[in-house]
């Protein structure tokens, strides 16, 4: 097996933290970016002299910028980025505030992008590396009171799947993994929710609420597991562009990809009625 440097954001707990484990224990190196010298700490005794702790608040990316550059000088090359930091947010459309949403989309989608750019240039000149970023099965299929957060995980689904394209030519692989519900702490207390004040929403929102916090450390989904997942990704010579993470994940994307594809054939008319009609006079 080949020894790779991996750089990890948000990977002093959950899916972040579980790989590094991983790929500790497979003789890899890590950088994890955490958010407070007490978790770097932690993190540096993994395995101390290759577990090494970056500060970083993935929402300050000239910091992003920064971090990676001092740490392909002191540390050398990053052959992987795994993009994980990120958090949930409940609430409706409405009920959320520009704030709320200028904040999802700064950690969740340009916190990833920043790291996206900082670490292209070395992979593009050594023509290799793999681009990780950890989206979720909530950006390929909607759910009511997860909207700003599934918008931000559809928007990386977006970029990460262009940046596939863009890249692919260098050498450098790039994939969305989309997981289900793990048992992290992403509905406990990483959840961010937005007051409420709207109790035209409350026959919708409460039920919802209250069941994902009854869920909360009951989800099928194994860390461990999905870290080993994620250690068995960086190993193929060509991997997908695009890694469900989950039974739940599975059945739900199977489903509604299903669905979106009757709708399509059910308005089919509509969709070929809108060319402009063909010119008799070009026949022939």
């Amino acid at each position: 097996m080949q020894q790779r440097t991996l750089l990890i954001t948000g990977a002093s707990s959950g899916l972040g933290l579980a790989v590094a484990h991983r790929a500790l224990a497979a003789g890899h190196t890590v950088i994890g970016t955490v958010r407070t010298d007490e978790a770097a700490a932690k993190f540096e005794a993994l395995i101390p002299g290759r577990s090494h702790a970056r500060l970083l608040d993935v929402s300050d990316h000239q910091h992003t910028q920064a971090v990676i550059t001092e740490v392909e000088h002191t540390l050398g090359p990053i052959d992987v980025l795994v993009a994980n930091a990120g958090y949930g947010h409940e609430g409706s459309l409405e009920e959320s505030s520009m704030d709320e949403w200028h904040r999802q989309f700064d950690v969740n989608v340009f916190g990833a992008v920043a790291a996206f750019r900082a670490v292209l240039p070395g992979m593009r000149q050594r023509r290799a590396g793999h681009i990780i970023a950890i989206t979720s099965v909530g950006g390929l299929i909607p759910s009511p009171t997860l909207t700003v957060y599934n918008g931000s995980k559809f928007a990386l689904e977006g970029i990460t799947r262009s940046l596939a394209a863009e890249v692919a030519s260098f050498g450098i692989h790039v994939t969305a993994v989309e997981p289900g519900a793990f048992r992290t702490e992403w509905s406990g207390r990483s959840m961010h929710r937005a007051t409420r004040s709207v109790p035209d929403y409350d026959e919708l929102i409460d039920p919802i609420s209250t069941a994902r916090a009854g869920f909360y450390g009951r989800q099928p989904g194994d860390p461990d597991k999905a870290g080993e997942a994620i250690l068995k990704l960086i190993e193929l010579p060509d991997p997908p562009t695009h890694l469900l993470l989950g039974s739940d994940a599975h059945r739900a994307v199977t489903s509604a990809l299903a669905t979106f594809s009757a709708e399509i054939e059910q308005w089919s008319e509509l969709t070929l009625s809108t060319n402009y009609a063909a010119d008799p006079g070009r026949a022939g």
